[in-house]
């Protein structure tokens, strides 16, 4: 698939040229700042639509491709990956050091592009009314849009890492300058300690990967296979060994370049069984995984009602996706290895984090924890490290960005009226705010796992691939071995949903039902025609994804395909 322009990079750089247009515009033209910002999303989303479609509707030649590389014969996990690519741009930066500006979509970004582009539209439109420093806010929060959208569709490590770190200095700035007073200089410094320490720990494993695939390609029999790679047209013809492209890290994981043992002088002990669960936990850091989740609940509370969007929309999907693409796609031995032992921190994410959002009386804590409940479901999905759990994950990570994006929308207006989260305070505000009421009841239906709505179809298929996988996941810690286990773990995480069906009845009950004090709310009313349009934007895709999953799952499969080859299932 191509275009006659660099669609990936109009993606990423638009939100960039005008956020700093926004700069030179005279901070009283606020409408102008905020069309601007509007424009900016919209086209970003527009194009991001356009290759989410273009790329669903050629799922089938992707395949067929696929099919081709498995016959072939040769570097087969890696030429089905690259036959999954499309839109990829492709410059050498700087040869010298191994990186190039390399970009590309595959089944596992592409939904999460569009889910980028939706957010962002939303956010800007929540932030409409915001009047203090409005440029301000409006050009930090492209700057993080662009980040988010870097990571993504990043194929070069490098580009992915800069892209990474770049969305975490506008998140900062805009928590600490416009967040909730009493938390926002705390959380902000939390958040950002916490994704910089894990981003840290993750870029050392990194590099080390980087160092021992270019030593393996330097040997004898891996100059074969890098020569015959780049004979074949999987890696460019100027490729050197020592190299930050994911295609060819790939290659190297493929030939075993990080499962030799006697690594560190150790016996037994190979590059992948060390540095798999530094990689995947330190971007899983991001994802809210236990026991490092503790930032996320602060840093939704503290944030303005955009950067929440997106923060719990796109922004903890950057770790989980990272996570696979990093971690599982180019250290599979390690996964094989270390996601048994994982899984049991994806189990305490779904049912403690279920539990404490039971517990809590704000209402923009109860979405973070649950945020926290339902990224672990992500993580259990790549544990299972089959098809079924692993297309379940990628179901789980557009259908919780869509529906977080829309509770935390819900939450904003609600206090944007009401200026109290305290649930207890609240009451009758269905009676007041329809259409909140009926968003806020939709994505708690999703939430809870519903027929119909996207969560039960994400959810299903998790736990069905945990089941599938079962009899074959065994872990052994010394002497003791654990087996079929997965079937335990899924029979426990199922009390995480009942408890967030608990929850979500609760604070619905609580804040939308029964008696509207006018007393003390006089000056709530019905939110705007443009505030309901973000409700719909965002809840439409919760019944979508719903009802007819082949719009997504099919795509999801062609990218979680070749991780599955490299894992040895394919």
């Amino acid at each position: 698939m191509t275009v006659p322009f660099p669609v990936l990079s109009l993606i990423i750089f638009i939100p960039i040229i005008v956020a700093v247009l926004i700069l030179f515009i005279p901070r009283e033209q606020r409408d102008t700042i905020r069309v601007a910002a509007l424009g900016a999303a919209g086209a970003c989303f527009a194009l991001s639509l356009f290759v989410y479609i273009s790329y669903n509707n050629s799922v089938a030649d992707i395949q067929a491709a696929q099919a081709a590389a498995v016959q072939a014969g040769t570097n087969i996990g890696t030429a089905q990956f690259n036959a999954t690519l499309a839109y990829t741009e492709y410059v050498e930066w700087l040869p010298q050091l191994g990186i190039s500006y390399h970009l590309g979509v595959d089944g596992l970004n592409a939904p999460m592009v569009l889910l980028t582009g939706m957010v962002a539209i939303a956010g800007v439109l929540v932030s409409w009314k915001i009047e203090d420093r409005t440029k301000e806010f409006m050009a930090f929060f492209l700057l993080l849009v662009a980040g988010v959208y870097g990571v993504f569709v990043a194929m070069d490590l490098f580009v992915l890492f800069f892209f990474y770190e770049l969305a975490i200095f506008p998140m900062y700035l805009l928590i600490a300058t416009y967040g909730w007073v009493k938390l926002r200089e705390y959380a902000a410094m939390k958040l950002t300690l916490y994704i910089l320490i894990g981003s840290v720990v993750a870029l050392i494993g990194a590099i080390a990967m980087v160092l021992t695939a270019a030593n393996f390609f330097s040997s004898p029999e891996g100059a074969q296979i890098f020569e015959a790679a780049k004979a074949s047209g999987l890696l460019p013809a100027s490729a050197q060994p020592f190299s930050f492209n994911i295609t060819q890290l790939t290659l190297a994981a493929e030939n075993g370049a990080f499962n030799v043992f006697g690594y560190a002088g150790v016996d037994g002990l190979t590059f992948a069984r060390l540095w798999f669960p530094v990689v995947f936990i330190g971007f899983g850091i991001l994802a809210g995984i236990f026991p490092f989740h503790n930032w996320s609940p602060d840093g939704h509370v503290a944030a303005p009602t955009a950067v929440s969007m997106i923060h719990a929309g796109v922004l903890m999907k950057l770790g989980a996706y990272a996570a696979l693409r990093c971690g599982v796609q180019l250290m599979p031995e390690g996964a094989q290895i270390h996601l048994p032992w994982i899984v049991f921190l994806t189990l305490i994410n779904v049912v403690y984090g279920a539990f404490i959002a039971f517990r809590q009386r704000d209402f923009k804590y109860v979405i973070g924890f649950s945020s926290v409940s339902h990224m672990g479901l992500v993580s259990m999905g790549w544990a299972t490290m089959n098809m079924t759990g692993m297309t379940g994950a990628g179901l789980q990570m557009f259908s919780h960005g869509a529906m977080t994006a829309l509770f935390f929308g819900c939450v904003g207006m609600v206090y944007d009226r009401a200026h109290t989260r305290d649930i207890p305070s609240l009451g009758g505000f269905i009676k007041v705010m329809p259409w909140v009421g009926i968003a806020f009841i939709i994505g708690g239906l999703a939430s809870m796992g519903m027929p119909g709505l996207s969560g039960f179809i994400a959810e299903f298929t998790i736990f069905t691939g945990m089941f599938q996988a079962s009899p074959d996941i065994t872990l052994s810690i010394g002497n003791f071995t654990l087996s079929n286990y997965y079937s335990i773990i899924v029979v426990l995480a199922a009390i995480g949903i009942v408890i967030t069906a608990a929850y979500v009845l609760r604070v619905t009950s609580q804040v939308f039902f029964g008696e509207f004090d006018r007393a003390k709310y006089p000056d709530v009313g019905d939110i705007t025609v443009r505030e309901r349009f973000v409700l719909v934007f965002l809840g439409a895709p919760l019944f979508i994804i719903g009802l007819m999953p082949a719009v997504m799952a099919p795509m999801l499969q062609t990218g979680i395909q070749p991780v599955l080859t490299l894992l040895g299932g394919g």
